[in-house]
């Protein structure tokens, strides 16, 4: 499945499966320093509350895992 098939719409589709009876509703959105987005979606299930929070990834999908945050590398240059 490409990127631009995992759009947020499609994420809460997946996980909460919302219905005309049961609907998801944002209530929170975040954005850190690095123009990260994290978005909190809750549903009322049958069996109570359920909240979920998705991430934005660098190629524009959102999941339900933070994306990897960039490391410390070196890098060694070899001279002849």
């Amino acid at each position: 499945m490409s990127s631009t098939e995992m759009t947020l719409h499609w994420a809460v589709e997946k996980w909460l499966t919302p219905t005309h009876a049961t609907r998801a509703h944002v209530v929170r959105v975040r954005r850190n320093g690095m123009h990260r987005r994290c978005v909190c979606v809750e549903a009322m299930l049958s069996g109570g509350l359920l909240s979920i929070f998705f991430f934005r990834h660098d190629d524009g999908s959102w999941n339900v895992y933070p994306p990897a945050q960039a490391r410390p590398a070196m890098l060694a240059w070899r001279s002849v």
